[in-house]
């Protein structure tokens, strides 16, 4: 039961100790000095300095679990392990690969004698505690190699994992699951701000967000969070009306359009991501001068 890890970060840091606490024997590298030193004192956890040191520690048939950056980092490790491992070795992608990069990679590496799955992973911080929800692409062989270690980092040994089917399948139900995020998180912030916005029927919004989480139809892990950072009175004037977007949001959508399926919602909570960013600025300047050529309307000057 001897697992590698190839990146510390939230993530692979959580599931390093997960795998550690159900009995697995977890090398460990990340090229970070203080991202190895934040799990070496965890029972069961070595972390070594280099890849090579990793693979040399390893006994039998490796399994290596990466936990990286989607592109550029997740192709520059698999080079460099590639001379380190050998046949019959799984290398196992727990980042939010780009699926079709996945179905690339799992061919390459299989002409060299090499197992390669692509595991999309769900659960954020809180995997460590409740488990991690696994979505994996690849072959039989290659997921019966990694059954034992998803079992470990599931929220139980039985559910909560899943072969999903051939190389590129796992990554490309996390692509999936990450764009139906985009959708839940953007309607329950709509509707909490629509709350918030008719403070004369003195709605408390904290207590509201509670009682949806039982019983109602919108209960789910989303609202939990809601509702407890209602609860907890955060001043979110404070917070800079910014949202970042993966990766895993622009493909669905680019997948969407490809495929000629509808997914409305998706796409608009994507969009409201870049407006936050600053990506409509341009637009709205412009709509603004337009609408004072053709009706005279003052227009505000930027500070």
């Amino acid at each position: 039961m001897q697992i590698g890890i190839v990146g510390l970060g939230r993530m692979g840091a959580g599931m390093a100790r997960r795998l550690a606490r159900r009995g697995a024997q977890v090398l460990c590298y990340d090229q970070a000095e203080s991202a190895r030193a934040g799990v070496s004192e965890e029972r069961g956890v070595q972390c070594v300095e280099n890849l090579a040191a990793l693979c040399a520690r390893m006994d039998g048939a490796r399994v290596i679990l990466l936990s990286l950056p989607a592109g550029a980092t997740v192709e520059e490790t698999i080079r460099e392990l590639i001379p380190l491992v050998a046949t019959d070795d799984t290398l196992v992608d727990a980042g939010n690969s780009y699926y079709r990069d996945s179905m690339r990679r799992a061919l390459a590496l299989s002409q060299q004698g090499l197992r390669y799955i692509d595991a999309g992973v769900s659960g954020g911080v809180h995997g460590l505690e409740h488990g991690y929800c696994l979505m994996l692409g690849g072959t039989a062989k290659s997921i019966e190699m990694f059954e034992p270690f998803a079992r470990m980092l599931a929220p139980d040994v039985e559910r909560g994992w899943l072969h999903c089917g051939p190389s590129g399948a796992g990554h490309f139900a996390k692509m999936i699951h990450n764009g139906i995020e985009y959708g839940i998180m953007q309607s329950l912030a709509e509707g909490f701000a629509l709350l918030a916005a008719r403070p004369e029927l003195d709605i408390d919004v904290a207590r509201l967000a509670e009682t949806w989480r039982h019983g109602s139809v919108v209960r789910s892990w989303l609202l939990d969070l809601c509702a407890d950072i209602l609860t907890r009175g955060e001043d979110l004037s404070k917070i800079a009306p910014v949202v970042a977007d993966s990766g895993e949001g622009r493909w669905t959508a680019l997948e969407s359009i490809e495929l000629g399926v509808p997914t409305p919602v998706i796409i608009a909570a994507l969009m409201n991501r870049f407006s936050s960013q600053g990506g409509s600025d341009y637009t709205r300047r412009l709509l603004a001068m337009m609408r004072a050529g053709f009706g005279g309307h003052p227009v505000q000057k930027a500070p």
